[in-house]
């Protein structure tokens, strides 16, 4: 999902705001990540994860083209640790049996390991007649 995706979406959730105020809305919230990010805090969004920053040490590198070793100086980059329940909701658990489904619903790739598979066998006759 892209930023303006994500615009669109709260706006159609949302269809008492105006589209420009959405937009100014979702900006100010990544500028103010961007912005602590910069000071070097941590954003904690409960749920959902922690933005963070981690200094990256010095080090020798290897150019892949010529193999030439070269200095890397040290760096910080983001850093993002999901949290407990946005872990859980990626990680859903097969707790319930497969009975558990609602009948007619489509199986999980998980499952059956064949979603979206012909129902034709190939090599097979598809019912001609011949």
């Amino acid at each position: 999902m892209t930023k303006s995706e994500l615009i669109l979406r709260i706006g159609e959730m949302n269809p008492h705001l105006y589209h420009r105020d959405v937009e100014r809305i979702v900006t100010a919230i990544f500028e103010e990540i961007t912005n602590a990010l910069a000071r070097q805090d941590r954003v904690e969004l409960r749920g959902f994860g922690a933005f963070s920053v981690k200094q990256r040490d010095a080090r020798k590198g290897r150019n892949p083209r010529t193999g030439e070793t070269v200095a890397v100086d040290e760096k910080v980059v983001p850093f993002f640790k999901t949290g407990k329940e946005l872990r859980d909701r990626l990680n859903a658990r097969a707790d319930a049996a497969p009975s558990a489904a609602p009948s007619g619903a489509a199986p999980r790739p998980s499952e059956s390991g064949s979603v979206g598979a012909p129902d034709v066998m190939p090599g097979k006759d598809s019912g001609s007649g011949h």
